[in-house]
């Protein structure tokens, strides 16, 4: 039997996503992004489609080059500016009945309590459609910055940081009440009963509480768990906690290889590896015929440029490519003691090559590799029936689960592929049949056939 996909939509509450160049194309109506009426027409585009819910990125970080923010990133909108975009949920959420809503906030900026009730909250307003993007901070040499800190925490201490951090965060929302706390009597007076709220008490060695959760039980409890990071650290930490993990696209073949990895190390923290679903980006040129995709694509390269893709790297690894003999490969950094290991580190070490540095690229093929791509994942183009074709090519080449799709051109490609491509996989029965669960972490149980997702959270309540 066919594998039943998923399909999600990356965003950002800003100009454009994907660390790339488009806001400024006749298509796009990016410049849209602080009139609610652009998002709420979006989120309707992607329920009645049948997309599975909309991602939106999100984070205090930008692009740095020489600690200074770089004129690209100002001119062309490059990861900068963005907005908060957790104020548009419960609006969106009032415009849609089914669609679910992922939101990114890092583990190391707040307490976990001010986070757990941020998305419970989200929750109780979504009706459960609410999902959280765990990331331990990406651009750190930015927030660095913008939070007034001496230096960044290195790179492994922020992931012991961020399994502390969800294990307290999943205490408050799986332990703090019983499911049949709530009263709610007018007769009687009696809003919770006492013995159902319960103290809790953790003490670990970056976060601390002792207290009570006064937030109730939403109907998810724990919204859905999203991760992203494909280094050894974020590897581990994806399979022991998140229920959907983003895998970066590189080539099929590698990626494969983390896909694997990933499932094979849920395994061994006690996890179904089948019950975990595994996404990565996917940027489509569609078109109702081969020749209009191609102009699409065409015409989105023309906008991109060496000193947009510099700076993007720049904001995510610290490396200013500009700077380097664009002859040599990325070991020139590594030779001259430079910040690979603390941040950005998938974007590294996936151009360096073996030990010996054999099949690294140089800094001038980055480049080239990296121009209008940015952050994006895959890149397929072509007619409608094409891009269902590759789409399948890709999942039997990875054992992936599905794909985010980047926006290039929103809402109007978002839209071309609702309408477009995903009948053809519906008919092909790639996509499910009949509605799903109201919940998030339903929709993606049905998809995926098991009856929660399960990431390792405390389940069971105290007596």
């Amino acid at each position: 039997m066919s594998k039943t996909l998923h399909f999600g939509v990356f965003e950002v509450m800003g100009p454009q996503v994907g660390g790339t160049y488009s806001w400024a194309h006749p298509r796009s109506e990016g410049l849209s992004y602080l009139d609610p009426t652009y998002w709420i027409r979006m989120a309707r585009i992607l329920e009645d489609t049948g997309f599975d819910f909309l991602f939106f990125a999100g984070g205090y970080g930008y692009p740095l080059i020489d600690g200074d923010l770089p004129h690209v990133a100002t001119e062309k909108a490059i990861n900068f500016p963005s907005l908060d975009p957790d104020y548009l949920i419960p609006i969106l959420a009032q415009h849609t009945d089914r669609l679910g809503f992922v939101v990114t906030q890092s583990t190391g900026l707040d307490h976990p309590v001010q986070l757990a009730r941020r998305f419970s909250t989200l929750d109780h307003l979504t009706g459960g459609r609410i999902g959280w993007n765990i990331v331990t901070g990406a651009s750190q040499n930015a927030i660095a910055d913008v939070f007034g800190h001496d230096s960044m925490v290195p790179h492994d201490t922020r992931y012991e940081m961020a399994a502390e951090y969800v294990e307290l965060a999943a205490r408050f929302w799986e332990t703090a009440w019983d499911d049949d706390a709530f009263v709610g009597d007018p007769a009687t007076g009696i809003f919770a009963r006492r013995d159902g709220v319960h103290r809790v008490t953790y003490d670990g060695a970056h976060y601390r509480s002792r207290g009570y959760y006064g937030a109730p039980p939403s109907p998810q409890r724990t919204p859905v768990l999203f991760q992203a990071g494909t280094s050894p650290a974020g590897r581990a930490f994806a399979a022991a906690n998140a229920e959907c993990v983003f895998v970066q696209a590189t080539t099929p073949a590698r990626t494969a290889v983390a896909v694997a990895d990933i499932r094979r190390l849920a395994g061994e923290a006690g996890r179904d590896p089948e019950a975990i679903t595994l996404m990565c980006g996917l940027t489509v040129f569609v078109g109702e015929t081969e020749a209009d995709a191609l102009r699409y694509e065409a015409e989105f390269d023309a906008m991109q440029t060496d000193e947009i893709v510099a700076s993007l790297y720049a904001g995510n690894t610290g490396i200013d490519l500009l700077a380097l003999d664009a002859d040599k490969t990325l070991h020139q950094v590594l030779d001259a003691g430079g910040p690979i290991g603390q941040m950005g580190t998938s974007n590294i070490e996936r151009f360096l090559g073996d030990a010996e540095g054999n099949g690294a690229p140089t800094v001038r093929q980055i480049l080239d590799q990296l121009r209008g791509r940015g952050t994006r994942g895959f890149r397929i183009v072509g007619s409608p029936v094409q891009v269902a074709d590759q789409i399948e090519a890709l999942i039997s080449a990875t054992d992936l689960d599905g794909f985010l799709i980047e926006p290039v051109f929103p809402p109007h490609d978002l839209e071309d592929f609702g309408r477009w491509v995903l009948p053809i996989l519906r008919e092909r029965g790639r996509l499910r049949d009949g509605e799903a669960g109201n919940t998030l972490r339903a929709r993606l149980s049905e998809i995926s056939g098991h009856d929660r997702l399960g990431a390792a959270t405390p389940s069971s309540h105290p007596p």
